[in-house]
């Protein structure tokens, strides 16, 4: 806990480009959680190199990733926003809790499953730990609460059983944390499968909305939508793809999927994609604005960057001074 708040913990891996549903699902709400809470928000790139990058593009991404944080409305000020690169802390205690974790542990992971049958030519130890070093990002901060999706539950639980073993054998040294549990953002799904949620890493163009796409290709990929041959709009799980569009323009209007039926009532799909189209094209509008003035912001970008290290790294460094003393590594001459 700082400063009677507790302290919240996330970040994003600076990959391929955010997609409407890492705006609505996540980003959005992270800005409504700095009254609540003292937040840390990393441009997690160490994960990143689990899958080999372009060093450039990479370097880039992590850039625009931190930018569009800021855009997105994560006032520097009041967050933490930092590369998790440039915060050593979180590889020196991955280190350490790598030998606090068991093998057996990290051959449950299913991502890792997944990960290793996608780059099977690529199969590192980094992307077996990689739940190792989920867990340092977690742990340096003394994080109370952690936001998480279903597909990242199974991380929060080992980081929570790491965290209760290196308690059980050296004290009170970690804060065990919890799933953050509050307003859920809209979960937003392909516009070309709605059985799968939308992902900046789908090889269909028109299956994803990106955040800085133009007007022009988000009306045209919400024409492309899939519907169905009901022709009637209702909000049921038997029209994914129309209960998708519809979760779409609620979330970017505030309007109820009620109210939502009513207005297109007797109305045909296209109308609806229409609608879609000029909602979503509204709310990124600004936010694309936002960021192309703080690109030209050079010096504040930097600033930035250069504090909220130092900030993150101050905060992590009590940990792993601790850690370090625990576990009997000898005292720094300072």
């Amino acid at each position: 806990m700082l400063d009677g708040k507790k302290v919240l913990f996330s970040g994003m891996q600076a990959t391929g480009n955010l997609t409407l549903g890492n705006y609505l699902g996540a980003l959005k709400n992270w800005v409504t959680l700095s009254d609540e809470y003292e937040c840390f928000y990393s441009v997690v790139d160490m994960h990143s190199i689990t899958v080999r990058q372009d060093p450039q593009v990479l370097r880039k991404r992590a850039r625009a990733l931190l930018t569009l944080y800021i855009a997105a409305g994560l006032d520097p000020e009041k967050n933490c926003i930092y590369y998790q690169s440039h915060v050593s802390a979180h590889a020196e205690l991955a280190w350490v809790l790598n030998c606090f974790t068991y093998m057996g542990e990290l051959n449950r992971m299913t991502q890792f499953k997944d990960k290793a049958a996608k780059h099977a030519d690529n199969i590192n130890a980094g992307l077996f730990t990689y739940p190792v070093l989920m867990a340092a990002d977690i742990l340096l901060y003394q994080t109370d609460v952690v936001p998480v999706g279903i597909d990242q539950m199974q991380h929060l639980e080992l980081t929570r059983d790491i965290a209760e073993r290196f308690n059980a054998i050296y004290g009170d040294v970690f804060t065990v944390p919890e799933a953050y549990i509050g307003k859920v953002g809209a979960k937003i799904m392909s516009l070309q499968d709605p059985s799968r949620k939308m992902s900046k890493s789908d090889e269909n163009p028109n299956a994803s909305i990106y955040l800085m796409d133009d007007a022009d290709t988000i009306r045209r990929k919400c024409k492309r939508a899939v519907t169905d041959s009901v022709g009637i709009i209702q909000y049921t799980d038997e029209q994914p793809g129309l209960r998708n569009l519809l979760d779409i323009y609620c979330a970017c209007t505030g309007k109820t999927p009620e109210e939502a039926v009513r207005e297109f009532d007797g109305q045909g799909y296209g109308v609806l994609k229409e609608a879609v189209g000029e909602a979503v094209v509204g709310v990124l509008d600004p936010l694309q604005k936002r960021v192309a003035e703080l690109e030209k912001d050079k010096a504040y970008i930097d600033r930035i960057i250069k504090e909220n290290a130092e900030k993150a790294g101050y905060f992590a460094s009590k940990t792993l001074r601790k850690v370090h003393r625990k576990i009997g590594f000898p005292d720094r001459i300072r």
